[in-house]
Parts: C-alpha cells; structure tokens; sequence
C-alpha cells in the first residue's frame, strides 16, 4: 500500500513491538543462562522451599501476561483508531 498512513500504522506497531520482542528475550536469555550456568544462585531459598528459580520462573509468565495487556492497551490507544480509519475508506 502507498498510503502514508499505512506506513505511519506499520511504523508504530514496530515501535512498541520490537523493543518489547528485544527485551522479553533479552529477560529470558538471562533467566535460562542463569539455569544452566548459576545453579548455586538460582537454589537460593527466598523463604520456605520458594527458591530464586521458582521465583524467576513464575516472573517470566507474570511478564509474559503484563506484555499482553501493554500491547492490548497500545493497540487500542494508538494503532485501532488508524486501522479504523484505513478501513473505512478501503470499504467505500
């Protein structure tokens, strides 16, 4: 598509999700690195038989639901009303 808008669509969408993508993995690389390579820090007992592991574990779902919702509230602030637009005008 030529349209500038649709570029100015593409570009937003790019600008929260590549850094996101970068920084999710960037998160899980250290979590697996830490597995494989500082087991003596990741059986750190936080309290109970709650470890660093466990801890780190649940962290990378917690991120996983907190990206989702960003994006959610992102996508209807910034990329829907655009999208609506774009669609309006291609359905005439």
């Amino acid at each position: 598509m030529s349209d500038p808008r649709f570029a100015e669509l593409r570009g937003r969408f790019r600008r929260f999700t590549f850094p996101m993508t970068v920084l999710f993995l960037a998160w899980f690389a250290a979590y697996v690195l830490l597995s494989a390579y500082a087991r003596d820090f990741m059986a750190v007992r936080v309290f109970g038989h709650i470890n660093v592991a466990l801890l780190l574990g649940l962290g990378q779902f917690a991120s996983t639901f907190l990206i989702a919702g960003l994006y959610a509230r992102f996508a209807r602030r910034s990329l829907d009303p655009l999208a609506a637009e774009l669609r309006g005008e291609g359905s005439r």
